[in-house]
């Protein structure tokens, strides 16, 4: 589980529950549920209408992508890659063949087997950064239905606080009540809209958009691993240059494990 995530939401709402209890009037006065029809009802209705099935059948992977922390194992993967070069140096490209489907997973399996089939490098290189590209493309349709969402709820606010005083208004000289809870759904959908919006979908949003930049990393990093495999660099220099490819603390950490237990090839 991504504790970040957790922690950012449960302690989010506990930190704006005892500010509430602190103004003194407890958290009742705050609690509407015609508020929550409006604003987390209604905004979710508008984000369907605006976007593909497909992509709305997907949100619980979505969901699951921000609280649980992927198993991306950088420093395995460059050991592996680095052993695969190793062992193409030794026995040829074509010795790798039986190690494909080890591979754990198809992004690499299929550069490898693109070395294997003896394909230009140039050709590799097109196929596996469209890969790539189309990989983002469709990221980046996922943020935008979370930020379009984000957008979308403090407007349902505002739309429960049209209600609200029309509510209100509408019963002025009549019942006092009546006129008191048209009053508090006017207040109460504006505070929901916004904390709907930036205590929960842009914080979301912002956290598939990490993911997406760690999984391009890793992607970037199988790569430049496949490429040079194909061209035959030596496993040493192939270890170098994935390490380059992240930050100096994670670096150092990935050398100090893994920088003794290569075979190197000549």
């Amino acid at each position: 589980m991504d504790i970040s995530s957790i922690i950012g939401i449960i302690v989010g709402l506990l930190v704006l529950s005892v500010g509430v209890m602190l103004a003194g009037v407890g958290l009742l006065p705050y609690l509407s549920l015609s508020s929550i029809f409006i604003v987390f009802g209604a905004s979710f209705c508008a984000m369907l209408l605006g976007s593909s099935i497909k992509y709305i059948r997907g949100f619980r992977r979505y969901f699951r992508i921000i609280f649980h922390i992927p198993k991306w194992n950088i420093g395995g993967k460059i050991s592996m890659l680095v052993n695969l070069s190793d062992r193409a140096r030794r026995e040829g490209l074509l010795a790798l063949e039986d190690t494909i489907e080890t591979l754990e997973d198809t992004f690499t399996q299929q550069g490898i087997q693109l070395v294997v089939d003896g394909t230009d490098p140039d050709v590799i290189k097109n196929i596996l950064f469209s890969d790539l590209e189309k990989m983002q493309e469709r990221h980046f349709v996922v943020h935008k239905i979370f930020d379009e969402w984000a957008k979308i709820a403090p407007a349902f606010g505002l739309i429960g606080t049209i209600i609200g005083l029309i509510a209100m208004l509408g019963n002025i000289g009549g019942d006092i009540s009546i006129i008191g809870r048209g009053l508090q759904t006017a207040l109460i959908t504006t505070l929901y809209g916004a904390v709907l919006a930036n205590l929960i979908l842009i914080p979301m949003r912002v956290k598939l958009e990490n993911r997406n930049e760690e999984e391009v990393l890793m992607r970037e990093i199988i790569i430049e691993g496949v490429l040079s495999i194909q061209s035959g660099d030596n496993p040493r220099i192939l270890f170098e240059k994935l390490l380059a490819y992240l930050p100096d603390d994670q670096r150092e950490t990935v050398r100090r494990r893994m920088g003794n237990t290569f075979s190197y090839g000549s």
